[in-house]
């Protein structure tokens, strides 16, 4: 697959509006959905300078922002200093499937009663737009059009705690998201998500939590040793 550049901090460079906010929540925020969405790869290494550089922003508010993804799992500082994109074992990528199973199945049980026409509409709209990233070989906007595909979806729980557990999970396995797609080779979108959107339809909650179980753990699966 085909990735943008990278600059000093180890990420592609900042496109859009930048977030408002403090500086170091703008920083924050660039760099988690950065992270999540798999820009990224397992053990990529970051400056502090770096990032500061990318963002327009002295060394403190980057420090600042560095410590929040660090205490939520989304890098790792070494006792030297060294800043890194998580590299995964095997046991702590069955341990986040196993949170991915059991809080996505449940946020998708709470979205079925509230799920219509217009929700299932959207989530083959973005399916639709995950088939043209697989086409271009852009597995940054397939991760994130997958994440959101999810997110849309149980955004219908009306269970934003339980939605937020869900996110940090998605942050801890955004570098290894990406050497998953990486090793997929996809060449069209994931069929859990036809059967999701199926299940929707048809009103099918047991059809509906093991399309979602199997979906958020079958690729996880390959990545084990």
């Amino acid at each position: 697959m085909n990735f943008p550049p990278r600059s000093e901090s180890g990420l592609a460079p900042a496109t859009g509006a930048a977030p408002t906010g403090s500086a170091h929540d703008r920083v924050y925020r660039g760099l988690r959905s950065r992270i999540m969405h798999g820009e990224l790869r397992p053990g990529q290494a970051l400056t502090l300078r770096g990032v500061g550089a990318e963002y327009n922003v002295s060394m403190t508010p980057a420090r600042e922002a560095v410590r929040r993804l660090s205490a939520e799992g989304a890098l790792t500082v070494s006792s030297s200093g060294r800043l890194a994109a998580p590299e995964l074992g095997n046991e702590r990528i069955e341990e986040l499937a196993a949170l991915r199973a059991l809080i996505e199945v449940e946020l998708a049980s709470r979205a079925l009663p509230r799920a219509h026409m217009a929700l299932i509409d959207r989530l083959q709209s973005i399916n639709t737009r995950i088939t043209d990233h697989i086409a271009h070989q852009d597995a940054v906007g397939y991760i994130r059009s997958n994440l959101e595909f999810h997110r849309t979806l149980y955004l219908r729980a009306q269970a934003p705690a339980m939605l937020a557990m869900a996110e940090t999970v998605w942050l801890q396995l955004g570098p290894t998201m990406r050497a998953l797609y990486g090793k997929l080779q996809q060449k069209e979108p994931p069929r859990y998500h036809r059967l999701i959107i199926s299940a929707l339809k048809a009103g099918d909650e047991p059809g509906l939590r093991l399309a979602v179980r199997s979906d958020v753990t079958q690729g996880l699966k390959m990545l084990l040793a």
